[in-house]
């Protein structure tokens, strides 16, 4: 399989079908924002250990220890600059749920989520740029398609912050409107993600097969090494158990779904790495699940 062929590659992935994706996230980003209040994040600036070292990792370890399998790895362009877009995004939304059945703190993890995506406004666009300029491969891809952050970060912002927005202030208003719908919601809008992603894999399943392997390895080594960062740097800074626990799962799982919208969005569907965010996007949840399966066996020390 050439360069050429893989980049080459248009997923079967219409404007529709960005417009919906962009609609799903942003549901599941106000299901989530429904289980926070301003008090949450008054807790977490007066305690705010656990919730730093889960952004450092996050937005600054992450992008640091992609680029370095990069420079080991030496993969086609267009798959390093998506590795690379992929460490620049927050955490995913279901890393909230996978907390939970890890037996984690899911209110850190929630609170880490909406630190996350509202610190992406600014540090995904900034992480992209920094990173990509530093990998000569990469940095001709950026000023083929020059890239305008502050179009990244209004993107970001209509999608995940304004929802964010809307759902704190519901349950501040409204707090017993937002207990009625939190679980329904939740469940509904997880439903729905999951769902388009089965059905954007279905439709694209010929390229899947066909290209899959020229990125398989990178995106199983690149997510270990995040929930690996993840969890050492919540070690170093002595974290309990039950927080590091979120602060890993929250680092190995990315927020792919914006990632493809970023791709879509900027990049005119670059098939290198279009299908990077796309397996990252299945790959994540199998070893999330997996990974709380096993922390789930025993109690997290609080």
């Amino acid at each position: 399989m050439t360069e050429a062929s893989l980049d080459a590659v248009v997923l079967n992935f219409s404007a529709t079908s960005l417009t919906v994706l962009n609609a799903v996230l942003a549901v599941v980003m106000f299901a989530i924002a429904i289980d926070l209040t301003p008090a949450d994040f008054r807790r977490l600036v007066q305690a705010p250990r656990a919730l730093v070292t889960g952004l450092v990792s996050q937005f600054l370890l992450l992008p640091a220890v992609t680029f370095v399998l990069v420079l080991l790895t030496q993969p086609q362009p267009s798959i390093a600059l998506g590795l690379m877009l992929v460490a620049a995004c927050p955490g995913g939304n279901i890393s909230n749920y996978i907390t939970h059945r890890a037996g984690g703190n899911a209110a850190l993890s929630v609170s880490m989520t909406a630190f996350a995506t509202v610190g992406a406004i600014l540090m995904t666009p900034l992480n992209i740029a920094f990173w990509g300029a530093l990998y000569a491969p990469t940095r001709a891809i950026l000023q083929a398609t020059q890239i305008d952050p502050v179009t990244v970060a209004i993107t970001v912002g209509l999608m995940l912050i304004l929802p964010l927005v809307l759902g704190v202030s519901l349950n501040s208003a409204r707090p017993e409107l937002t207990t009625r719908l939190r679980r329904p919601l939740q469940n509904v809008a997880m439903a729905i993600f999951i769902a388009f992603i089965v059905l954007a894999l279905i439709s694209n399943w010929d390229y899947f097969l066909q290209f899959a392997a020229a990125v398989a390895a990178l995106v199983l080594l690149h997510n270990a090494l995040a929930l690996t960062t993840g969890f050492s740097i919540a070690s170093v800074m002595g974290l309990s158990a039950y927080d590091r626990r979120a602060v890993t799962i929250e680092t190995g799982i990315q927020n792919s779904g914006l990632g493809l919208i970023l791709i879509f969005g900027f990049f005119g569907g670059l098939g290198g790495m279009a299908v990077v965010a796309a397996f990252w996007g299945i790959w994540h949840a199998i070893t999330g699940l997996g990974l709380a399966m096993i922390m789930n066996r025993t109690e997290a020390a609080r």
